[in-house]
């Protein structure tokens, strides 16, 4: 019994080093990615259907959902081996299990470099240029990313880079190319974490200052970094609309993207009078929501455009 308790424990400790909720959006992200890539060829052949759709959710997919999985998982994983030490002196993380001591340094850097040849083997299955993109996106957060967080509040951006590969990986899952209509999914998700990230940087300041880890708010003040947040905001509702010129969305997504960009901003321009913790809360979940929303409109639009010409 105590075994089997200890068992539990363990892998439970080890999902927690994937940290699982980061890593499961990013797997929506890889799938929104695919499935819009899939949903656009099926219009292109002059009649939209879900079975054409779902015919292309083969095993094509289920090798790239899996790889971007283990690349993800993978990164956390060897991310939480590195900052362990600074982990232990955050309270939000503690008690994670290599700050707490559940688990060795040596078995979670192990399961981390077995994830990252499971991610290597599954993206290989699928194309040369997705399982690229995933090595990037690896080897940009753990070796790149995650040194520079003690060292410029730059990170942020540099760390932006491999967490918004997924829904670009799911483009080039169907597609095998990367093109504009990637890379303006790319650019989406790479310019929502800035406000999102400052606003967790905001809320949990003083833990950030006792790890040694340099964000905004604390290298350049609350007010700069809300500054930050409102460009990168602005950016992302101009770049979030690219999709309408280059033909790919219609009215609905146009409509729906902008009041949701607008959201965005008007809520980052809040911030310039009060940068308070319920600032940093909204904002927060307002990302949050952002995303699946985004989605939802862009995945309607389609089928509307489709089925009205």
């Amino acid at each position: 019994m105590t075994r089997s308790c200890q068992s539990s424990s363990m892998l439970a400790d080890l999902i927690t080093l994937t940290k699982p909720r980061i890593t499961l959006l990013c797997l929506l992200m890889y799938g929104g990615g695919y499935v819009y890539a899939t949903m656009l060829a099926s219009e292109a052949t002059g009649v939209f259907s879900w079975e054409g759709v779902l015919r292309a959710v083969d095993w094509l997919a289920l090798w790239g959902l899996l790889g971007t999985w283990a690349a993800v998982a993978s990164a956390n994983t060897l991310n939480m081996v590195w900052e362990r030490k600074s982990d232990g002196l955050m309270a939000r993380t503690a008690q994670r299990p290599l700050p707490s001591g559940r688990l060795s340094v040596f078995g979670a850097t192990a399961f981390g470099l077995v994830l990252a040849g499971l991610a290597l083997l599954f993206l290989s299955w699928v194309n040369g240029v997705t399982a690229l993109l995933g090595i990037v996106a690896l080897l940009g957060y753990v070796l790149v990313y995650t040194p520079l967080k003690r060292i410029t509040p730059h990170a942020l951006i540099v760390g932006a880079v491999p967490g918004a590969l997924p829904p670009l990986m799911g483009w080039t899952t169907h597609t095998g190319r990367v093109d504009a209509v990637g890379l303006v999914l790319f650019g989406i998700l790479l310019l929502w974490q800035v406000p999102h990230f400052i606003a967790i940087a905001v809320s949990h300041k003083a833990d950030y200052q006792r790890a040694g880890i340099q964000v905004r708010p604390l290298v350049s003040g609350e007010k700069r970094a809300v500054q930050e947040a409102l460009v990168y905001s602005l950016l992302l509702l101009v770049t979030s609309l690219l999709l309408v010129p280059l033909a790919k969305a219609g009215l609905l997504y146009l409509l729906g993207a902008s009041l949701l960009g607008l959201w965005i901003v008007l809520l980052c321009l809040r911030g310039l009078r009060s940068s308070s913790p319920a600032w940093a809360r909204s904002v927060f979940l307002a990302s949050l929501a952002y995303l699946p929303l985004l989605t939802g409109v862009l995945i309607v639009d389609v089928v509307i455009r489709s089925a009205y010409g």
